[in-house]
């Protein structure tokens, strides 16, 4: 059984930084694409970053390139998301999410992913 578990989050200032942390069982640990999405109050679940199985490449969504790290520890199973030079838009819950089927022009669809966390509150204050 797949579970995805978050941490790491909370209330940081802006210009501030964070790491989410993303513990991962049930994985085969090269298969899946394990991803972050984020979700603030009234808007849709939104695309951050994602690391596509098996080659490890990285991917953005543009609103965090530049400032945003996904990377794993595949020896701890657990996908990290630093997030430097916060700024009060990137206030949201934040989700890791994986999955082993996806086509890579479906990697950046929230209903495309399978496996979910519970997600983790990120509070940026001016």
């Amino acid at each position: 059984q797949v579970q995805l578990v978050e941490s790491g989050g909370g209330s940081v200032q802006a210009g501030d930084s964070l790491r989410l942390s993303c513990g991962t069982s049930g994985l085969t640990s090269t298969s899946y694409t394990t991803a972050w999405f984020r979700q603030a109050p009234g808007k849709e679940r939104e695309f951050v970053a994602a690391l596509w199985r098996n080659t490890g490449r990285t991917y953005y969504g543009d609103s965090v390139k530049g400032r945003f790290t996904i990377s794993k520890d595949n020896a701890k199973n657990i996908v990290y998301l630093q997030m430097n030079n916060l700024k009060p838009e990137d206030t949201a819950v934040y989700y890791c999410a994986a999955e082993n089927k996806l086509i890579q022009s479906s990697m950046t669809t929230s209903r495309e992913y399978d496996y979910w966390g519970q997600g983790a509150q990120v509070t940026v204050s001016t």
